[in-house]
């Protein structure tokens, strides 16, 4: 038996493998009397039959099991021997396998394709340059802000007309002898030209609407009708609106209850407090935007400074051979360029942490998990969540296997790009929140 290692290029190679028949005959015969110890064969006690029947009958099945336990130890030694740090796992060449007739032929031959994984090796420093943004907090920010958390305190009020698009509308709707009462109109989501039939309506009002053009998608132009979608086909368009109610959120007054219940109990006590603590909030979300634009710049200057080759064929090949089927060699082409981006970024943050000697503890894991759960509860109003309370539910947040995992991979890259901010040149540069968010999305 010998293995040899053609290349190919610097990155892929092939295996050939060479086996003598006489060489799987030990290993054949182990086989056979595996076969004939579980054989129940008519005539004879269980384990009894003669080998030369049990040959006869899974003579050439054993030898192709042998032959195929050789091929994985030649290889697996081949691989250990010459200390080969491969990608993803020896895949069978089916082009330039030759047939093989296990009966009459005294040696086979196997060809498999091999990838090694590129060697990964940089350094970083302040000769390194990633830009950093810096968005300042506006009085108008802040301004805006505080009204829509007011008005997420607030309550709905009647009023006299449809001013905006934030006013809800309770209407009327006739054709014919067929009416709909009560159903709710909201304008947010219309187009421009569909909002200008309501501005400005005062209760009371009736106008024509066609509800095809005006409602666009169907299942709110359904809900709207209060009929089945598979109905609205035979609705015909124009229809009579008559507004019953307008309402409209209006903002909370500024008590200490409303404080207390956006912020904890005397967090905030007057409106200099409050507007501290909104700057504070817009400050952070600002932060978490840039942050998220160094990382995908920082990601992007890493690629381009390493510039990874990758044995690109061979891994279309072993994705193909790995998902059973899942996807078509044109589902792999379509994202493989993507897929490719985000395996060099792994061979990258992967070399960082072992460089930088960093490890992943439970303890961070569970502290990420906590600021997820913190923002969620937050979102409810729920501030002053117990510390156990918050554990327990971090907890299951982690015991989500796909959550969990998610997690570790963020607190990964957190470490990472940490490391990178901490020894590279920042070049900060001033932009507006709107461009920055533009930039992300």
């Amino acid at each position: 038996m010998k293995v040899e290692q053609v290349k190919i290029n610097d990155l892929s190679y092939e295996l050939v493998v060479t086996i003598d028949k006489a060489d799987a005959q030990d290993k054949k015969k182990k086989a056979l009397s595996e076969y004939r110890r579980k054989a129940e064969i008519r005539g004879f006690r269980k384990g009894m039959a003669p080998m030369s029947l049990v040959e006869k009958m899974h003579g050439v099945q054993a030898l192709v099991e042998a032959v195929n336990q050789m091929i994985s130890e030649a290889i697996n030694n081949h691989i250990a021997e010459n200390k080969l740090n491969i990608l993803g796992e020896p895949l069978p060449n089916e082009e330039k396998q030759k047939e093989i007739n296990w009966e009459s032929d005294e040696t086979y031959e196997f060809v498999f394709d091999i990838a090694l994984s590129p060697k990964v090796e940089f350094t970083l420093d302040s000769n390194d340059k990633v830009v950093s943004y810096n968005v300042a907090v506006s009085k108008e920010a802040v301004n805006a802000y505080k009204s829509n958390m007011l008005k997420q305190f607030g309550k709905l009020e009647n009023i006299d007309e449809v001013k905006d698009e934030e006013s809800f509308i309770v209407a009327d709707l006739e054709q014919g002898e067929t009416k709909v009462e009560g159903t709710y109109v909201t304008l947010r989501h219309m187009a421009d030209e569909a909002k200008a039939q309501f501005l400005g309506k005062k209760v009371g009002e009736s106008f024509e609407v066609n509800v095809h053009e005006t409602f666009v998608n169907e299942t709110d132009r359904a809900a709207l009708l209060k009929v089945k979608k598979e109905e609205l086909a035979s609705v015909e368009p124009m229809w009579k609106v008559t507004v019953k109610e307008v309402k409209t959120f209006v903002e909370a007054e500024q008590t200490q209850e409303i404080y207390d219940r956006m912020f904890g109990e005397g967090v905030v006590t007057d409106e200099a407090g409050f507007e501290a603590k909104v700057a504070e909030r817009i400050a952070l979300e600002y932060k978490q935007e840039s942050d998220f634009r160094f990382v995908l710049d920082a990601r992007e200057y890493l690629l381009n400074k390493t510039n990874i080759e990758l044995p690109e064929e061979f891994m279309k090949k072993w994705l193909f051979t790995i998902n059973e089927g899942k996807f078509t060699m044109e589902d792999i082409e379509k994202d493989f360029a993507l897929f490719c981006k985000d395996f060099r970024w792994q061979m990258i943050s992967q070399y960082i942490m072992r460089e930088q000697k960093m490890e992943i503890t439970r303890e961070e894991v569970l502290a990420a998990a906590k600021q997820i759960a913190k923002y969620q509860f937050a979102m409810y109003g729920l501030n002053d969540v117990p510390e156990e309370q918050l554990n327990h539910y971090a907890e299951s947040i982690l015991a989500n296997e796909k959550e969990g995992r998610r997690i570790v991979e963020k607190t990964e890259q957190d470490k990472v790009i940490g490391y990178v901010k901490s020894v590279v040149t920042l070049e900060e540069k001033e932009i507006s929140i709107e461009d920055l968010q533009a930039m992300n999305n």
